[in-house]
């Protein structure tokens, strides 16, 4: 988990940047350090995903061609909450993951890391209280991702780390693999539209898995690249992947935008 703190910076804006492409991905809006009384020290992010030509053709039928879903996030790693905000006695407190015109429409992701093999079923009893939940254990080795996301150089039952000698993962690979941590995520979907509630919760949930799955496989797969990097380095990397991918995503929103304008 200690070190973990360093790859999932990393892994979050190389995949961020990797996703981004004609003006779909990832903008960050902003990215600093914040201060909450309860979590302490963190860093807050705010950032917009524009996803239109990933979306199944009957939620295309329904959403404008250019929207975005907007994401904030507050780190206080170990533990992280992704959602949106709204002001309150002049703090910032996290409410869903929201849709830019779709109000009904949230996602919310509260995450722990602990240094196990994923046996702590009870990490999320004070969020959940007496909620229904499903449990689902992601095999980032072994389960199947979506053909357009695999590369073999990130298959890890066949990559090895130089750095770390870490891999191949073989079966039965979180019984005996040293060391080993658990990313725990408690994601909660609402979609409060009569006909689509289940179609659309299921289909986020399935999205929001792939993407979990897919990011922590690179997180794995790019070990060699973060493993000795230190907190400073990895916020400079950060910036300049923030840069770079904000000009992948805006140029091509803004050009979109201008011929939408004169077509009208």
């Amino acid at each position: 988990v200690a070190s973990y703190r360093i790859g999932q910076l990393y892994m979050i804006s190389k995949h961020s940047h990797e996703q981004s492409d004609r003006g779909e991905g990832v903008e960050v809006v902003q990215n600093e350090p914040f201060h909450d009384p309860t979590h302490g020290q963190g860093q807050f992010t705010e950032k917009r995903v524009y996803l239109n030509s990933k979306l199944p053709s009957w939620a295309r039928a329904v959403v404008p061609r250019i929207f975005y879903v907007t994401e904030k996030a507050w780190n206080y790693y170990p533990h992280t909450i992704t959602g949106s905000t709204h002001t309150h006695q002049h703090m910032r407190m996290p409410t869903p993951t929201h849709c830019s015109f779709l109000p009904k429409f949230s996602i919310h992701i509260e995450t722990k890391y602990e240094d196990n093999k994923g046996c702590n079923d009870t990490i999320f009893d004070s969020e959940l209280k007496d909620q229904e939940r499903e449990v689902c254990f992601i095999d980032i080795a072994y389960d199947e991702i979506p053909e357009r996301y695999y590369k073999e150089s990130e298959d890890l039952r066949y990559f090895r780390s130089e750095k770390t000698s870490r891999g191949m993962l073989q079966e039965g690979w979180r019984d005996t693999q040293e060391p080993i941590m658990c990313s725990y995520k408690l994601v909660t979907v609402k979609f409060e539209v009569w006909g689509l509630q289940t179609r659309v919760e299921q289909f986020v949930h399935k999205v929001v898995r792939d993407i979990l799955l897919l990011g922590h496989r690179q997180a794995f797969a790019w070990v060699d690249e973060w493993i000795d990097m230190s907190l400073e380095d990895v916020r400079e990397y950060e910036r300049r992947m923030h840069e770079q991918t904000n000009i992948k995503v805006c140029n091509d929103q803004h050009a979109q935008t201008v011929t939408t304008f004169f077509k009208l």
